[in-house]
């Protein structure tokens, strides 16, 4: 549940399952480990996981995509592959050791269904086959809420990524970063697994995000600081928590 207060109004809502929506709906998705064990191990399970998010982005799929791109640079794409289609426009994301947060938008019918199918399969496949397990890596299907305002949109954007990347700030975690804000915030500009990074200025243009409408509204890292500055300190952030 979010509880999450503006000054005016009150934002309240439950994700609890997949939503019906429709073209060009932006939708906050969470995958969470089963048990609530971690989905990656290990930092080489932490960069396979953002090579997934471009390679399982895309109509086309190459079984042996692993052995193709083996000793390539991470989104190198194959000459010969047909030409890139991508399912769904990935704005954020944001890797945790037993959880993914995604903000995307469909721009294909059943294209973020696909997409997390996709990810889900090969995250699974590869844990199985690196640890000698059994069985799903996750805790059933995606879960996911739609997002219907800029408002939202913002808000939502600032969980993944700040609330989020602050929890792992190796300094006490989310208390730490609030009481130390601009030293989390660089460290937390740094951190490889999560688009925080392609926000707050820090890193060259990515091959997995497409900004879109949430690139207009944060259109510069300053207005993208001070937002998550209002949201984690001003007391605009509440109360967070996925039931």
């Amino acid at each position: 549940m979010y509880i999450y207060y503006t000054g005016q109004t009150t934002i309240n809502y439950k994700i609890m399952r997949v939503e019906p929506f429709g073209l060009d709906s932006y939708l906050h998705v969470l995958k969470r480990g089963a048990r609530g064990l971690d989905i990656v191990r290990d930092e080489s399970d932490q960069w396979r996981f953002l090579r997934l998010l471009f390679f399982m982005n895309d109509q086309y799929f190459d079984n042996n995509w692993m052995i193709v791109t083996k000793n390539k640079n991470l989104f190198h794409r194959p000459n010969n592959w047909p030409e890139r289609q991508p399912l769904v426009d990935i704005l954020v994301y944001t890797l945790m050791p037993n959880h993914i947060h995604l903000l995307l938008r469909e721009i294909k019918n059943g294209g973020v269904s696909l997409f997390m199918k996709k990810v889900g399969q090969s995250m699974t496949e590869h844990a199985n086959r690196k640890y000698n397990e059994k069985g799903s890596l996750f805790q059933g299907a995606y879960k996911s809420k739609t997002v219907t305002t800029d408002e939202y949109i913002s808000y939502v954007s600032i969980y993944i990524m700040v609330k989020n990347v602050f929890e792992l700030y190796p300094k006490r975690g989310l208390k730490g970063a609030q009481n130390n804000f601009d030293d989390a915030w660089r460290w937390a500009a740094n951190y490889p697994f999560s688009s925080f990074g392609d926000y707050a200025g820090t890193r060259d243009r990515s091959s997995i995000i497409a900004k879109g409408l949430l690139g207009e509204i944060f259109n510069t890292p300053d207005k993208f600081k001070s937002y998550s500055r209002d949201v984690i300190l001003g007391g605009k952030w509440i109360h967070s928590e996925f039931e």
